[in-house]
């Protein structure tokens, strides 16, 4: 009879929920990530706009030009405001995920561990009923040699 683990069924839904909230996770490391380039390129683009309008103002340059840079520099600002916002928030869901990670990885390794240590009592139980039934056979054959 081969070995069965009584509880397989909840340890495959537990390696189940701990790859669901690894993907979660993993999901919400990906937008911290795209959110950081973002806001990079935004930091990137108000430094270009404000050595453009440092260039503008040493040249001539119309107020409605320079009044659309000055707009320009506070639509990205705005933007990155936003963008931080949303990372703080994204900084905070991946704090919550990480915890529900872990304890979902927890009980799978509890569960695992469980069935690795009723795995080995089943193999010494295994073990020992084939050397009982060696020592039966050895004992039987004894009996018939000397009968």
């Amino acid at each position: 009879m081969a070995y069965q683990f009584s509880l397989a069924t909840v340890l495959r839904v537990r390696l189940i929920r701990e790859e669901r909230e690894e993907r979660m996770l993993m999901e919400i490391l990906r937008n911290i990530s795209q959110t950081m380039v973002t806001i990079a390129q935004i930091e990137r683009g108000i430094t270009q706009l404000q050595s453009s309008k440092t260039k503008s103002l040493s040249n001539a340059v119309s107020g409605h030009d320079l009044q659309a840079l000055y707009a320009d520099v506070d639509a990205l600002k705005q933007n990155k405001r936003e963008l931080e916002e949303q990372l703080e928030q994204l900084e905070q869901l991946r704090d919550k995920q990480i915890a529900v990670y872990r304890s979902a990885r927890r009980e799978r390794e509890m569960l695992t561990s469980m069935h690795q240590h009723q795995r080995a009592e089943y193999a010494v139980e295994l073990l020992r009923r084939e050397q009982a039934m060696l020592d039966d056979l050895y004992g039987s054959r004894r009996r018939q040699i000397t009968a």
